[in-house]
């Protein structure tokens, strides 16, 4: 069987906390079955998942669109002027 997923490179685990509806939870089980199958290696659904997400923000090409004009829009907002604090000059005669 071939996943999309690839395995996992080593890491560092960080642990996260989510809740999922019990059909994504059965399917992530046994995703992770499978997975064992395929690579050898039991991990956990914890482990797996930011991979999961990373490999469907990657194939999401709606994703990556918009996420390119987001950024391009942010990188084309104007910044405010910077404040001249201190340079003020007094002129004028007493």
């Amino acid at each position: 069987m071939t996943l999309k997923l690839s395995k996992l490179p080593k890491r560092t685990p960080v642990r996260i906390s989510a809740t999922f509806p019990p059909e994504i939870h059965d399917a992530l089980s046994d995703y992770a079955r499978i997975y064992e199958q395929d690579y050898g290696v039991m991990e956990k659904i914890e482990d797996l998942v930011p991979y999961i997400i990373a490999s469907f923000l990657d194939t999401d090409n709606g994703f990556k669109k918009a996420r390119r004009q987001l950024a391009a829009a942010s990188k084309s907002t104007p910044r405010p002027p910077k404040d001249n604090i201190g340079s003020s000059t007094i002129s004028g005669d007493k």
